[in-house]
């Protein structure tokens, strides 16, 4: 009976190789990158082949670098395995074949469409906050709205380029008029989601914000305990203290449907909506205060 590894290079060979495949064969690039995110998703080679309609045995030897796989059959396994758009182009490139996916900018006359779409959603959302980021939780584009939270920026952070993460968790001075009350919830559940993030894409960069803000020194707990909130239906809202009181906030996240554009792939719309009556009021007085003395 043949072994499995026979088995295997007798499909390679049949595949259009000629004569046996012995010795050792070169690792493919496209082959390790495709291997690589197989893993990354927790498929086995049979798992993978039967969602993605080929057989193991030749996913076999696309992994191994005994079988070059075709464009189509790249771009098959990559939608298969959920590769971001970005990273399918590298994968497509450590095939030697041209890039799929384009990527423009939002000012370019193709995205007139998708940037109007963004332009639309922020500011009918007004006057409660809302916030376009990238891949990298960097700012893109706000509304007006969230220029209510500038005084919550830290001192340290100002002029640098706006990160949402690192806003977030940068360690607060403590006469700061706006903080979060409840940091430390809203630190575990964040780094817990940009580190799924991270498992996800794998993506160096997101890596190195992972360990960056994670990194970030934790601020004693606060020596009076805010108090106890209703039940809601989000684990974790944001607690901002202001001037005004305690403001309640949840957030939606809104995303481009079947984007074939890598910047409309990693763009998204956090949109924050009141959890109270007060917070709903107060966000609603602190826009007519602030457009009304931007308009003087």
């Amino acid at each position: 009976m043949l072994s499995m590894t026979s088995e295997v290079m007798e499909g390679c060979t049949r595949a259009g190789y000629p004569g046996p495949v012995t010795g050792s064969v070169p690792e493919s690039p496209v082959g390790a990158l495709l291997r690589e995110w197989r893993q990354r998703r927790r498929l086995s080679q049979l798992d993978l082949a039967l969602a993605a309609g080929t057989s193991a045995r030749h996913l076999s030897c696309v992994e191994t670098g005994k079988a070059q796989p075709s464009r189509a059959m790249v771009l098959k396994l990559c939608e298969t395995l959920d590769v971001p758009l970005r990273e399918r182009n590298t994968v497509l490139l450590a095939g030697g074949f041209a890039p799929e996916y384009r990527e423009r900018g939002l000012d370019d006359a193709e995205m007139r469409s998708a940037r109007a779409a963004l332009d639309t959603i922020l500011e009918n959302h007004e006057p409660y906050p809302a916030v376009v980021v990238d891949r990298y939780w960097n700012v893109v584009t706000t509304n007006r709205a969230m220029g209510l939270f500038d005084s919550a920026v830290p001192e340290a952070l100002r002029g640098l380029p706006p990160n949402m993460y690192r806003y977030a968790l940068y360690p607060e001075d403590p006469a700061a008029p706006v903080q979060l009350a409840n940091y430390h919830d809203v630190r575990e559940f964040l780094l817990e989601r940009l580190l799924r993030q991270v498992q996800a894409t794998g993506d160096p960069v997101l890596r190195d914000l992972y360990e960056e803000v994670s990194a970030y020194p934790m601020p004693p707990e606060p020596e009076t305990s805010s108090p106890a909130m209703p039940s809601t239906p989000f684990s974790v809202p944001l607690r901002i203290s202001t001037p005004r009181g305690e403001l309640r906030v949840f957030s939606t996240m809104v995303t481009f449907g079947a984007p074939s554009d890598v910047t409309l792939s990693e763009l998204a719309i956090e949109l924050f909506y009141p959890l109270d009556d007060f917070t709903d009021e107060s966000l609603r007085a602190m826009f007519e205060l602030t457009t009304r003395a931007n308009s003087v």
